[in-house]
């Protein structure tokens, strides 16, 4: 069986891939705008990068029940409009010269508030589109798309951000937006489009059963508390590497492109390297391995400080670190989206995508900040090697639960859902 076969899934696939591009462009040039154009440091980032996520944290247990309760393709459609206006209001604030830390904050916060809802139907719509055999290839052709996007659209993102100016860039990705929106309205409505019935009750009972579904499950309990705490350390890396490489490591807005575009290039070979490796180790093992890739990638980039600033040795071991944070995240992807969606019923996975996800963006909450007062307190490179150890920290963990043990295979019934 192919995936060509479904048309709404390969319509799906071509919405998700138009937005990845354009999302490169918003990242590079909101960090552009917060350190160059309105002159902030490493905390201004990570008030900024929390302000994206901060709506996950207050909101993203309601949206779980809120899209178990509805039909998916309109909330995504609706959401990718509504991003789009964002990102224009951001854009002309910007040119006018009227953009200030707290109005983007308040405008990445909105933002944040519709991708809560809009993430937990994006990852619900996929397995409605394609028979649960084919769960693992088809997130791993979305995340092949993410791969080529992450390759090329920084690249792009840093010379439409030098040549347009950051603010005017971010039309692109409203662009983006526009166009996926289109698509996905175009994917054919089909009857297992609509939502299975949840448990009745009330919206406490609704979000206790998401939570004791993912916390109480063997493997997806251990896999939840471990990607918790990943997400802290990758987001206390992200708070200070943006600062790190324009200011300590003079790369500039293209050579900031071309090195996070090397984490591009680690992606799309480790997408297509996934789904072999998880067939010969398994999805628990694959996870874990590509997890491992993370503490090496941080010291290598932290180790580029031994260079000579603006040399071609530091910008190779900056460029070689996020190859491998490329590489790590596209084997692991397909393996770890995969195995949450073959495990879970259908009736919880609006709750169990938008639980999982917004613990997680919360996560960003708490490390973005910290990482970025940390970064101000005893340095960037510093706080990139205390990240590392925490990856390093977050392998061993995972080595030592029952995440070693989980199986594509593991489909519980209808019954054991409940239990």
């Amino acid at each position: 069986m192919k995936l060509t076969q479904f048309p709404g899934y390969v319509r799906f696939w071509v919405a998700s891939t138009v937005s990845e591009f354009g999302t490169y462009v918003t990242s590079i040039a909101i960090s552009v705008i917060v350190v160059v154009t309105l002159d902030g440091g490493s905390a201004a980032v990570g008030l900024i990068s929390a302000a994206r996520w901060l709506p996950y944290l207050l909101l993203g247990l309601f949206a779980g029940v809120w899209v178990d309760r509805h039909r998916r393709k309109p909330i995504l459609v609706a959401s990718d409009l509504g991003r789009a206006l964002i990102l224009v209001s951001i854009s002309v604030l910007g040119l006018a010269g009227w953009l200030t830390i707290p109005v983007l904050f308040s405008h990445m916060c909105l933002f944040g508030a519709i991708s809560v809802v809009s993430d937990a139907a994006f990852q619900s719509f996929m397995p409605q589109l394609v028979p649960r055999e084919l769960f693992v290839r088809a997130n791993a052709r979305l995340e092949q798309s993410h791969s080529v996007a992450q390759t090329t659209g920084p690249a792009l993102a840093g010379w439409l951000t030098q040549v347009l100016t950051a603010p005017a860039a971010l039309l692109v990705d409203a662009v983006s937006y526009g166009v996926s929106a289109a698509v996905v309205a175009s994917v054919p409505d089909t009857a297992n489009q609509t939502p299975a019935q949840s448990t009745t009750g009330g919206v406490g009972r609704r979000i206790r059963e998401g939570l004791e579904w993912i916390y109480h499950h063997p493997q997806l309990g251990p896999l939840a508390w471990t990607t918790h705490l990943w997400f802290i350390f990758y987001s206390v890396f992200g708070a200070v590497f943006t600062v790190y490489a324009l200011r300590e490591r003079d790369l500039g807005a293209v050579g900031l492109g071309v090195v996070l575009a090397s984490a591009g290039v680690g992606a799309v070979l480790g997408t297509f390297a996934s789904t072999r490796i998880g067939d010969a180790l398994g999805a628990g093992p694959t996870i874990i391995l590509a997890h491992g890739l993370y503490p090496v990638a941080f010291v290598i980039i932290a180790a580029s400080g031994f260079a000579q600033i603006g040399s071609w040795t530091g910008f190779a071991a900056v460029g070689f670190g996020q190859f491998l944070v490329g590489l790590g995240l596209g084997i692991q992807g397909p393996q770890e989206m995969g195995y949450w969606q073959a495990v879970t019923p259908d009736r919880l996975m609006g709750r169990m995508n938008a639980t999982r996800r917004s613990v997680n963006r919360g996560m960003i909450v708490v490390g973005a900040p910290l990482g970025g007062l940390v970064g101000e307190a005893i340095g960037n490179r510093s706080t990139i090697t205390i990240a590392a150890a925490g990856m390093a920290l977050v392998v061993l963990l995972m080595a030592g639960s029952n995440i070693r043990h989980a199986r594509i295979e593991d489909q519980l019934s209808e019954e054991e859902a409940t239990a």
